[in-house]
């Protein structure tokens, strides 16, 4: 049984000096690469928010106020029901979805029920003031302080009914999936919630 690693090794004409003249070319070429990867030096991330309850608001906020934090370029693309994160009448209401959280300390078929949703919102709502986390409206001025580019949806603010003035002031609007592709194609960190 014969292999590749038992065929004679071909030999090329090169020189010694015209190998050394490619190494220093490439070694010249990655240093070149590394030295523009250096001068930008500042991270990026994208965040595609898609849904609009109270435990979902806070995973793209926090992450977002947070990069923003270290110095990172943060776009944040509300799309769907995660445009009410930005609504500023609607995200002060959000509810918290009891029915099908694993994480619910209740069986399904009592989270069914018409008034349990309220009951869990309260329930984290109550557990947010106790333990001082921020609200969602705080993590909102935080976020745009720290110029984190909060986008909302055209396509959806259409299909919602929305008027981009019941969005808080900062929200950039009039931008669709062409824009946050790009910013997602540009960022170091890309994240769908």
């Amino acid at each position: 049984m014969s292999s590749d690693a038992d065929a004679p090794v071909e030999t090329t004409t090169a020189s010694v000096e015209e190998l050394r003249a490619q190494v220093q070319a490439l070694e010249s070429e990655v240093s070149d690469l590394r030295e523009a990867a250096d001068d930008d030096g500042q991270k990026s991330m994208t965040i595609i928010a898609t849904k609009g309850t109270l435990d979902m608001a806070y995973p793209p906020l926090i992450l977002a106020s947070t990069a923003a934090a270290f110095g990172w370029d943060v776009v944040v693309f509300h799309t769907f029901w995660g445009l009410e994160i930005l609504h500023e009448e609607k995200s002060k209401n959000l509810k918290l979805s009891a029915v099908g959280n694993p994480s619910m300390p209740m069986p399904n078929a009592v989270a069914a029920l018409p008034f349990m949703d309220n009951v869990a919102t309260s329930m984290m709502e109550r557990k947010i003031k106790e333990n001082g986390t921020a609200t969602i409206e705080e993590l909102i001025e935080t976020s745009l302080d720290m110029g984190v580019d909060l986008q909302a949806c055209q396509m959806t603010i259409e299909l919602m009914g929305y008027d981009e003035d019941e969005f808080y002031d900062g929200v950039t609007t009039g931008v669709g999936a062409a824009t946050a592709l790009q910013h997602m194609a540009d960022a170091d960190v890309q994240l769908m919630i």
